[in-house]
């Protein structure tokens, strides 16, 4: 059998293959936040199918945090109940599930928030509506929050928790000297601009102990006009993995990255697939944590390739899933046939919609449309 499909373990916890379900936003949680059964559903029909690591959700650690409609929560000691939930209904098909804990900050959504979106520099020009830049004492209430969410992943069962420092949310922002023209200890060189995420790491270290897991998610580049660099990301990795992260999921792009990302539309090629592993083959070279490697997966004859180069120890899905979320069980029975998702991005429709994700191409098929 292939290499893809054993156990292996990342700070004591054990994934039964090779394969994790990358974060998304599905819009089936409550108004509030809360896990809803809808949201459980879509859980545990992923560990039934035997996906190796099961990501939840980008869950918002503060209310002011919140980045669109229907989003899960972790903000408050009452959404407890839901989480434990979701853990449970994960855990009876036997995948390990982690929690991601983030904060929109530019890109909050104000309509749901009531409040003016937060950043680490109020630049203008990116987005509609005014901003408020973020005072050391807001960066402080924000690093805490991550720890206190941590906590309450690790009381509700959760196997891990994963923070959220890519695509332009906030802990991105951050990091990208586009976005973070901070002048204090938050600002300027790289190293200031990734304190606050290496406080982030350290107030969720305190909150869960040294024997759980925690990884991060975060771009190997930004690919905007004075966006992070490969280089400055390899860089802040290591200061991770000094740090105690136990493993980097490897993605790329902010919502202002527009066609500069790469192709993320029409995956008709294996060429086109894995469309980060430069970026990763840069990250191996200086790291000893796993890196996990998402963008554009789509059969596991190159995760396998991969894997046996050395780019990459794990390998990430997201629109497959809502395809397929039976799709490593699949290709475990030997039905090695590419992942049926089209890349069309047709499913992000009903999210925005807060209707809850699904494929709308495979509806639209079911149809005769």
């Amino acid at each position: 059998m292939s290499k893809l499909f054993e156990p292996s373990q990342i700070n004591g916890m054990t994934l039964p293959n090779r394969f994790v379900r990358s974060a998304t936003w599905e819009a089936m949680a409550a108004d509030d936040g809360a896990c809803t059964p809808q949201l459980i559903e879509c859980m545990a029909r992923l560990s039934e199918g035997h996906v190796g690591l099961i990501i939840s959700s980008h869950a918002y650690v503060l209310q002011n945090g919140q980045a669109g409609p229907r989003q899960l929560g972790i903000y408050d000691d009452r959404l407890m109940e839901g989480l434990r939930g979701m853990a449970r209904a994960v855990h009876e098909y036997g995948s390990p599930v982690a929690v991601q804990l983030a904060h929109a900050g530019y890109f909050a959504f104000a309509k749901a928030t009531g409040e003016l979106p937060m950043a680490p520099s109020a630049v203008e020009g990116l987005s509609k509506g005014p901003k408020r830049e973020m005072t050391e004492t807001d960066i402080a209430a924000v690093v805490e929050a991550f720890g206190l969410a941590a906590g309450r992943a690790r009381e509700a069962g959760f196997d891990a928790i994963q923070i959220h420092a890519a695509h332009g949310y906030l802990l991105s922002q951050f990091l990208s000297p586009a976005l973070n023209k901070r002048t204090d200890a938050y600002g300027g060189s790289l190293e200031n601009r990734a304190r606050a995420l290496m406080e982030v790491l350290g107030s969720v270290r305190s909150a869960v102990g040294p024997d759980f897991p925690v990884l991060v998610k975060m771009n190997s580049q930004d690919f905007i006009e004075e966006g992070l660099t490969v280089e400055d990301s390899a860089a802040v990795a290591m200061m991770l993995q000094e740090g105690g992260i136990d493993a980097i999921e490897l993605s790329g792009g902010t919502f202002l990255s527009g066609k500069n990302i790469p192709s993320r539309v029409g995956i008709t090629s294996e060429e086109k697939e894995a469309y980060f592993k430069e970026a990763a083959m840069a990250f191996k070279k200086r790291l000893s944590v796993p890196l996990i490697l998402v963008g554009g997966i789509r059969t596991p004859q190159l995760a396998e390739r991969l894997f046996e180069e050395g780019l990459a120890d794990y390998f990430s899905m997201s629109r497959p899933f809502i395809r397929e979320p039976d799709l490593v069980k699949r290709w475990e029975s030997g039905d090695l046939r590419k992942a049926a998702c089209l890349s069309d991005n047709l499913c992000f429709e009903p999210t925005r919609a807060g209707q809850g994700i699904y494929c709308v191409t495979e509806e639209r098929q079911k149809e005769g449309k």
